[in-house]
């Protein structure tokens, strides 16, 4: 802010500002060149016929069909890296009018992957700790789902999840019926994760159980994670999906917009 002001006065543009003022007019102003957004554009060329697939299935129809009540939706992922920092002096608890004071040096006590499924439409959640993701490791969280009722003798279970390389494929999506033969896996399409409903829980556990992190040990880390999943169950809803097909649609022409001004 000082070196803009110097800048506007130095032009002549006015005799001169207080930093309070110029922050005002700037913070006012139609273009504000300080901030932005990270974006990227669809990869993936089925990307309008993958996320489709997804937005009906949040809305409970297949290929043009409503679902049944023995047919349900489970959205999973994995969320790696969730560390155990044991701090080097102990946290200090919030007293009056001052924070909770975190030690900023701490040593690794080690990692977790937490793997979790969401039932889109039952609000169930399911999840387990693994020292590392690979296939051995999903397939156990898929198990945890579909070796107990009502989804093993469900009609079909759709399993939303990413292309990771776990479950990456047709092969992925072959091992898996191979395994539980009501199983169907549907992958986002690329840079997609957005449409993954199990990632607004993953949000969720961040903000309200994994921040600040400071473990003792990765005992403990993993007693958190999975005492937070045990109390959110109790009080699970289904998230309140709005986008939908036509949402889609809208967004996909003002990306064709966008890429044709950016050409021209």
């Amino acid at each position: 802010m000082a070196d803009i002001r110097r800048e506007v006065i130095a032009q002549g543009i006015v005799a001169d500002v207080s930093g309070t003022t110029l922050w005002r007019w700037l913070s006012a102003d139609a273009l504000r060149p300080w901030r932005y957004r990270s974006w990227i554009f669809p990869r993936d060329p089925q990307f309008a016929e993958k996320a489709g697939r997804i937005l009906d299935l949040y809305a409970r129809v297949w290929e043009g069909r409503k679902l049944t009540a023995s047919e349900f939706v489970v959205s999973a992922d994995e969320k790696t890296s969730i560390q155990a920092r044991l701090r080097k002096h102990p946290s200090l608890p919030p007293i009056p009018g001052c924070a909770m004071r975190v030690e900023h040096e701490y040593s690794r006590g080690g990692a977790w992957t937490y793997l979790a499924a969401w039932d889109v439409h039952q609000a169930r959640l399911f999840g387990r700790c693994e020292t590392k993701n690979g296939i051995a490791p999903a397939d156990r969280l898929v198990g945890d789902v579909m070796n107990q009722e009502p989804y093993r003798s469900a009609q079909h279970v759709f399993w939303i999840m990413d292309n990771c390389s776990s479950h990456r494929g047709e092969k992925a999506a072959q091992r898996l019926k191979s395994k539980w033969p009501n199983v169907v896996l549907i992958h986002t399409p690329i840079h997609a994760s957005w449409l993954n409903q199990i990632e607004i829980y993953f949000s969720i556990i961040q903000r309200k159980a994994l921040m600040p992190n400071d473990f003792s040990s990765l005992a403990e880390a993993e007693e958190r994670i999975l005492g937070f999943q045990c109390h959110y169950q109790r009080i699970a809803k289904p998230f309140e999906w709005t986008f939908t097909r036509k949402d889609l649609q809208m967004l996909l022409a003002k990306l064709d917009d966008q890429e044709l001004s950016r050409v021209a």
